[in-house]
């Protein structure tokens, strides 16, 4: 059996975020922002593991753990597993099934505050930026095309606004039929970013009312969203019953190679550099096992260094390791159409895009309090938070949910080791857990995590302080 040496003990200085989560209860060390603690992380409790996720690339930082040892550096043996979708996969992490799973970003959120199922999941680690896109059939396409002005050359000019999308979709009204889309689950990215893209461009995609019962999201819809699963995404819309989806990659990619849809944007264009999946884990697991989630920890975040090194030179051989079956199972060519630094829209229609899939540049892993309550204000946004919460609640929520102290274990102790660079992590000294205000969206709104009301009352389109359904 491969072995490891537990690293030394090391000499630790306290960040913000520590004594932030500290003053919010939740764990963390322990002193203050300015002292020095020492700590000494030992054995795995926990040697045998078994992790989750669902068939996308942007699960490529668990493959890439196991397939380049990373796991096994850390004395963790682990079974990886594909779900059949994103409940199943979330039960299994609640239940035990799973030790810990690739995650949408809101369901750690939506299961400590119990929306859909009540559980106290928490991440340690963020896995990527960006990764997904909405796509649309030849039909919907042909309809949107006039609409969207053209460059010198001819091709439709980007980023493609839901403008382009509204006269279709009211030309459906008006002959009395549903326009119907396809996400990926209530409380995913994807739920969201097709939400913002549609309500940028005046198309209202409904709201939720669960507490009166209703789960469907298609109050006032002109748009009506509905969950299918993202491998099934393609042969849905070629059946035709949706119209256009948004899911991850590539599922994108798939519907321009199946000659069957059209990708319009991305969500580097929606929103760029938006957050995506999370590594999940209970908080009763972190509690039983922290030496484990710790060095869980710091073998996703050497893989995520791994996938983004040297200008991602390392991609095409990441590809090659997620087109096995075991893992994404779709062919090399469509994985390499965005994982590799480029994306195809219309067919032949194939641009630079490089930062359509960040593992580790722009501290893409580290769990910021923001990224957490960017999605809480969506939640709001679209009922299903059905009442004002004040700003202090969205920040304890995140701080309960998200653990940036955690991860500032994991990253330190590999500094230490000399396995990673101080520089390449936020300054631990002085991270608070929120990012900057953010203005790269496609309706060029801004976004301070610190003022989430703030935020939300900006929206034409959506719930603001003092609405209910």
């Amino acid at each position: 059996m491969k072995w490891f040496k537990p690293f030394k003990k090391a000499s630790v200085r306290l960040g913000k975020v520590a004594a932030i989560s500290a003053v919010m209860g939740v764990s963390a060390f322990t002193g203050q922002a300015s002292a020095k603690e020492d700590f000494e992380l030992g054995y795995p409790e926990k040697e045998e593991l078994t992790i989750g996720f669902i068939k996308l690339t942007d699960m490529a930082p668990i493959a890439i753990a196991y397939e380049k040892g990373f796991f096994e550096d850390e004395g963790l043996y682990v079974t990886i597993e594909a779900q059949a979708n994103w409940k199943v996969l979330l039960d299994g992490v609640i239940d035990g099934r799973l030790d810990g799973a690739h995650m949408l970003a809101g369901q750690p959120l939506a299961a400590t505050m119990g929306f859909g199922t009540k559980a106290n999941i928490i991440t340690p680690f963020s896995m990527d930026l960006n990764g997904n896109g909405i796509t649309v059939s030849n039909e919907i396409w042909a309809q949107m095309k006039p609409n969207i002005p053209k460059m010198a050359d001819g091709r439709p000019q980007h980023p493609i606004k839901a403008d382009a999308l509204k006269p279709v979709v009211e030309k459906f009204q008006s002959e009395g039929k549903p326009f119907n889309m396809g996400m990926v689950f209530p409380v995913s990215t994807h739920n969201y970013e097709l939400r913002y893209w549609l309500a940028a461009g005046g198309i209202h995609p409904g709201f939720y009312a669960p507490h009166k019962g209703d789960t469907s999201g298609q109050i006032d819809a002109d748009a009506l969203l509905s969950v299918t699963p993202p491998p099934q995404m393609p042969s849905t819309m070629e059946a035709g019953t949706i119209y256009g989806y948004c899911v991850g990659e590539p599922w994108n990619q798939q519907a321009v190679f199946k000659n069957i849809g059209v990708p319009v944007v991305t969500d580097y264009e929606i929103w760029k550099n938006n957050p995506e999946k999370v590594f999940g884990i209970t908080e009763e697991f972190y509690n039983k096992y922290p030496n484990t989630t710790i060095r869980l920890t710091r073998a996703l975040i050497r893989a995520a260094q791994w996938l983004d090194a040297n200008d991602n030179a390392n991609r095409p051989e990441a590809v090659k390791i997620l087109s096995q079956s075991n893992y994404v199972g779709a062919d090399y060519e469509v994985i390499a159409n965005s994982m590799t630094g480029t994306f195809e829209y219309e067919k032949g229609d194939k641009r630079p895009v490089e930062d359509f899939n960040v593992f580790f540049r722009y501290n893409a892993t580290y769990p910021y309090y923001s990224d957490a309550i960017w999605y809480l204000t969506q939640m709001r946004r679209w009922g299903q938070i059905a009442e004002d919460k004040s700003d202090e609640w969205y920040k304890e929520l995140a701080a309960k949910v998200y653990r940036p102290d955690i991860y500032e274990k994991a990253a330190l102790s590999l500094v230490d080791e000399a396995l990673v660079k101080l520089q390449d992590f936020p300054d631990f000294e002085s991270e608070d857990g929120f990012r900057d205000p953010q203005t790269h969206f496609i309706d060029n709104l801004v976004y301070n995590g610190k003022k989430p009301n703030d935020y939300i009352n900006q929206f034409n389109i959506g719930l603001k302080q003092g609405d209910r359904i």
